[in-house]
């Protein structure tokens, strides 16, 4: 089994977490070996607040934080950044609005100084909102004839039905058409503001400085009437399979997304869970699905399986690019796949190969500014404990093979799958 010394990864002794007196909280964690910084974070502004009527309204309102700010235009705000060779960037998600930015170490005040402008000023200007509308609309436009795209919302559609996860999270045309200037400004009054927020900072900078630099940017920052996320609604699960066809004309290939409802990240099976996904459809060659459906079938170009834990049920889901007349063959092969990955266990070889996999990447994960920032995010987000990472390789090598056929059991019914298709 392969072991990595503790030390390398991140853990309660090297990493600092403050949570300032606004409900900000700041991670950080200090590496010289690299001249620059990342900063990553969230809020809780994501589409989960959408109104139906006006789908995307978050996503839009994150794509627009830096089109203009009260102290400088579009043009500025980029000029700035390039001027110090750094980057800063929004987009919007379910449950949040997240941010990314890096730079040299000695520009992190500039990038925070951006980023606060952003947050706490931006002025939504009239002709950039306009442009920002029309490239989102162009977006949704390239997604309705993309079969890949168009088979995942239709699996969303049908496994979260009255659900806020079966909203995409850029909307519709017809939502985004009817998002103004004004709804922007509301939505940004109403939802950005410190609670909730988590903000990691890992690089060349000491951790008292990075949070004393976070405090002076953000640390009087308030919004009173910020609202709590609503809890998520339940789940209702399939009581039959469903098979949904979206048409797109003209098509050489037709997709296919095939699965159900997976554990959320908290669930206490979804590392049994995410090591069977390894065995079903990723590890070597896109595992058992890529081995049957693709090398021995031949049916598929491409052909795996995925699984999305997040705050909610992430779907858990088998997809495939194929000829379409090959559809009805491949489809069968998947859900007979999906039958012997519930019906059997994996080989015990086969689990101990995706757990080496699983340990042995880590460290690879971790190697850069960003992935440590975005690991110390998880962390937060998840309530994974500071020492998560370090505890990593005893986690994983303790799930047998019994534990990932529960898992595999308790979220996979052969006989309740959502089938989605996307094609000519």
């Amino acid at each position: 089994m392969i072991t990595h010394s503790h030390s390398a990864l991140p853990g309660a002794d090297d990493i600092t977490r403050e949570q300032l007196e606004n409900g900000i909280v700041v991670l950080t964690r200090p590496n010289f070996n690299s001249p620059s910084v990342m900063v990553s974070g969230y809020l809780a502004a994501g589409g989960i607040f959408d109104p139906a009527e006006k789908l995307g309204l978050a996503d839009f309102t994150a794509s627009a934080l830096m089109r203009g700010t009260h102290k400088r235009d579009f043009q500025s705000i980029y000029d700035a950044l390039e001027s110090a060779g750094a980057s800063l960037g929004f987009s919007g998600a379910t449950h949040t609005a997240s941010f990314n930015g890096k730079a040299l170490a000695e520009d992190l005040p500039l990038l925070l100084e951006l980023l606060t402008e952003a947050l706490l000023e931006p002025v939504f200007p009239g002709q950039q909102v306009a442009r920002l509308k029309a490239q989102l609309l162009t977006g949704l436009a390239m997604r309705a004839q993309d079969t890949h795209e168009m088979a995942s919302l239709t699996f969303d559609q049908i496994v979260y039905a009255n659900h806020p996860y079966g909203r995409p999270e850029d909307g519709f045309p017809e939502t985004v058409e009817k998002i103004h200037r004004e709804d922007l400004i509301d939505f940004h009054k109403k939802h950005y503001g410190p609670q909730g927020m988590v903000i990691s900072i890992v690089g060349a900078v000491k951790p008292v400085d990075a949070v004393q630099w976070v405090r002076a940017a953000l640390g009087n920052w308030k919004n009173p009437d910020q609202p709590q996320p609503p809890e998520l609604p339940a789940l209702t699960p399939l009581v039959d399979s469903v098979t949904q066809k979206f048409s797109i004309p003209g098509k050489s290939q037709s997709d296919v997304v095939v699965g159900a409802a997976g554990p959320a990240r908290s669930a206490p099976d979804f590392i049994a869970a995410s090591l069977g996904n390894s065995v079903l459809g990723q590890f070597g060659m896109m595992g058992r699905i890529g081995d049957v459906v693709r090398e021995q079938a031949g049916l598929a170009y491409y052909a795996y399986s995925g699984l999305s834990g997040g705050l909610g049920p992430g779907p858990w889901s088998v997809a495939a690019g194929v000829d379409p007349e090959n559809v009805d063959e491949a489809v069968d092969l998947i859900c007979a796949e999906i039958e012997r990955f519930v019906t059997q266990p994996v080989s015990a070889e086969e689990l101990s190969d995706s757990q080496a996999n699983f340990v042995g990447r880590l460290p690879l994960a971790l190697e850069s500014n960003g992935g440590v920032a975005g690991a110390l995010l998880n962390l937060e987000r998840y309530d994974l404990g500071l020492d998560y990472y370090r505890d990593y390789a005893e986690q994983i090598n303790a799930v047998t093979v019994e534990d990932v056929l529960a898992a595999a059991q308790h979220y996979l019914d052969p006989n309740k799958l959502a089938i989605a298709i996307a094609g000519p």
